[in-house]
């Protein structure tokens, strides 16, 4: 979706939730972020991605979308679950000029509008949420472990690779070219950033209980993850996903739509 596509009521911001099998929840979630971002001074919209599910989910989300047309889109139901695929497919629909993605089972609603107001005031920045905490030992050992390797790998300032909700510039480039379809998409983000120079600033969250269901993070899944940083190594001397920004038709393009290829920035950590 380019410029010339959006109309002059679309809203300033799209928050992606990908959903899997949170039938029991999803609309008290949708319900609690409606209501909060109704306190913000500019429209912000949910984009429902529905992907893998086994339940109510598509038939809950549809319902919803039908209850706000003006706040709420459904994108899918996507057959294939994974992470990526949903926020991509939710990023292809997006009509905000800052889009967002977050964990819809562990995000509150007083956390996506911090942090929306934060975009609204740093427009030219990508933000991202750091965690503070873990819910048990084991998943905080798994997560040193992981972001150890990805800041030795990737020369990344963060120990919260994962860590949602993110939000970006929509002319952040190859931010919106992510091509992993499953658990690297959020270390993909990191170093798409690290490679165009795109500041990037956490800010500390304290995360709460699931709503519901069950984390889709098993052993099998965190042993892909370490495996696939190890691979994804050798291309980041190489451009990132999207390629190289082309030239601009003239000299006044917006600052930060076109990056020098191989331009490293610092991410704020």
């Amino acid at each position: 979706m380019t410029a010339l596509d959006r109309t002059p009521d679309a809203p300033f911001a799209s928050l992606i939730l990908p959903i899997h099998n949170q039938a029991d929840h999803i609309g008290k979630v949708v319900s609690g972020f409606l209501a909060d971002f109704a306190k913000l001074p500019r429209s912000c919209e949910l984009v429902l991605v529905p992907n893998g599910c086994h339940d109510a989910s598509p038939e809950i989300c549809a319902e919803l979308a039908a209850q706000h047309p003006d706040n709420v889109q459904l994108v899918g139901p996507l057959q294939r679950g994974g992470w990526g695929r949903a926020i991509n497919a939710g990023l292809e629909a997006a009509r905000g000029e800052v889009l967002g993605y977050t964990n819809s089972a562990r995000t509150t609603p007083e956390t996506a509008t911090l942090m929306l107001a934060y975009a609204m005031a740093y427009p030219d920045t990508a933000l991202k949420a750091q965690r503070r905490i873990r819910e048990s030992a084991i998943r905080r050992a798994g997560s040193v472990l992981y972001n150890f390797e990805c800041r030795r790998l990737f020369d990344l300032a963060t120990w919260d690779i994962d860590g949602t909700p993110k939000f970006f510039p929509r002319r952040y480039h190859h931010l919106m070219q992510i091509s992993s379809d499953a658990e690297l998409y959020d270390l993909e983000w990191m170093r798409a950033c690290r490679y165009a120079g795109y500041p990037v600033v956490e800010i500390p969250i304290y995360p709460t209980e699931r709503f519901g269901g069950r984390s889709t993070t098993s052993y099998r899944s965190a042993v892909r993850m370490l495996v696939g940083a190890y691979r994804m190594r050798g291309s980041f001397q190489s451009a990132p996903p999207g390629g190289v920004l082309p030239e601009p038709a003239d000299a006044g393009t917006p600052a930060g739509e076109r990056l020098p290829a191989g331009q490293l920035g610092r991410v704020a950590g």
